[in-house]
């Protein structure tokens, strides 16, 4: 059956062998001289390409030669544990000025937007009628101070009784209250700032007619009628807090430093921006979590020197929570997330690599902290994509041996 196929193989290809045998050196030669721009085009070509496979295609690659790499020596140092989370800005008081009297503004002492000062004169209400009542009583508070102190002189010379004494001594201090009291009731008509702070837009005018109550004045036109809950609104705005809130598996890590009485530093980024940033204290942590965010409030405080923030803008807000001392950082680019988890190549003295599992307790910016390698380890970071355990590695710089970057603060998440 072989024999059969090989012969009829034979048969088939017998012609070609016979014009293979026809070809001599004038046939070969001519059929050069007619195709010879051809040929050189082809050997052009084909020498092109060899040139460029060598070029791609080194010959250290092509015979597994060493990978090349950058890599770093690791070294223990300490770790800021950074929380970051997006808050608001709040005043860290506000006051809404109310009137305690109803009565009739008379004088605006303040313009729409005003610094002003605790104790500074904000408005006159008309206080002719408990100013006549003040000296009134005032008036009637002097007489029976006075008649006390006659009646004081009589009981000595036994002009008159003792009782007749107490009863003039409980006669003035009634008239001297009753004049405290229209005191009190006058200062009602005199309204002043109970702290520092900027003015908001004053929503009276001279005339109109406050009450003391929630709503402090109302305006009636033809279609609707408009009512105002406060004369004025003071807001402090230096220094201003920002409020934010913590996810509750963070809560132990600031709590332990505030039980240490240890500060809790900030950073906060005003806006979108990135270029106004201010630096504060955490002031209060709540007493509770919010389950559903599953997270606690927490209350910082920045300067505000310049007036620049204003309550109610989105803050950035990077918590200082701990300090991480004597830990492993690397890169986080060093790490290889593989289906058997994280590892790290290690590179020994002769320059081959070993693949070791690390895992990470902290990511931040670029730098994590790791367990599974020791300090002085040299590991790579760049040029790990084809590596395997035993493969020879060598530096791309000249220096085989580099420091990692320096940490950034600003955001992580403890794993």
């Amino acid at each position: 059956m072989g024999m059969a196929r090989l012969c009829a193989l034979w048969q088939k290809s017998s012609p070609y062998l016979g014009q293979l045998q026809k070809i001599n050196y004038s046939s070969a030669k001519a059929f050069v001289i007619r195709f010879k721009w051809r040929i050189l085009l082809v050997l052009i070509v084909l020498y092109a390409g060899s040139k460029a496979y060598d070029y791609y295609f080194p010959v250290s690659k092509k015979a597994g030669g060493p990978q090349v790499i950058t890599s770093v020596v690791v070294e223990k140092k300490d770790v800021p544990l950074i929380i970051e989370a997006t808050g608001t800005t709040v005043s860290n008081s506000i006051v809404d000025i109310r009137p305690m009297v109803t009565n009739t503004v008379t004088k605006i002492h303040i313009k729409d937007g005003q610094e002003v000062k605790a104790g500074q004169l904000l408005f006159t209400l008309d206080d002719r009628n408990d100013k006549a009542n003040y000296e009134k009583l005032k008036a009637l508070a002097d007489d029976a101070q006075k008649q006390y102190l006659r009646a004081k002189e009589l009981v000595e010379k036994n002009f008159i009784s003792k009782a007749g004494l107490e009863t003039s001594l409980a006669n003035a201090k009634s008239a001297q209250a009753a004049a405290r009291s229209a005191e009190v009731q006058l200062s009602f008509d005199s309204i002043l700032s109970p702290i520092n702070g900027r003015a908001g837009i004053i929503n009276v005018f001279p005339g109109s007619l406050v009450q003391a109550s929630n709503i402090v004045t109302t305006a009636t036109s033809s279609t609707a009628t408009s009512s105002v809950g406060s004369m004025v609104t003071i807001t402090q705005l230096n220094p201003i807090n920002v409020q934010f809130v913590i996810p509750e598996k963070d809560i132990p890590i600031i709590l332990e430093n505030k039980k240490a009485d240890v500060p809790l530093n900030v950073k906060v980024t005003i806006g979108n921006t990135g270029k106004n940033t201010y630096e504060g204290q955490v002031l209060v942590i709540d007493n509770q979590v919010d389950p559903l965010i599953a997270a606690v409030r927490v209350k910082a405080q920045i300067p505000n020197e310049k007036l620049e923030v204003l309550p109610g803008q989105f803050a950035r807000v990077s918590l200082y929570a701990n300090t991480l001392k004597d830990v492993i950082a690397v890169p986080t680019q060093a790490i290889v997330i593989s289906p058997a988890g994280r590892l790290i190549y290690v590179v020994d003295k002769d320059d081959k690599v070993t693949a070791k599992p690390v895992k990470a307790t902290y990511e931040y910016q670029g730098t994590s902290v790791i367990t599974g390698i020791n300090a002085g380890d040299r590991i790579v970071v760049e040029g790990k994509q084809n590596l395997r355990t035993g493969s020879k590695v060598r530096e791309a710089k000249s220096s085989k041996s580099e420091q990692p970057p320096a940490d950034k603060t600003t955001t992580a998440e403890p794993k």
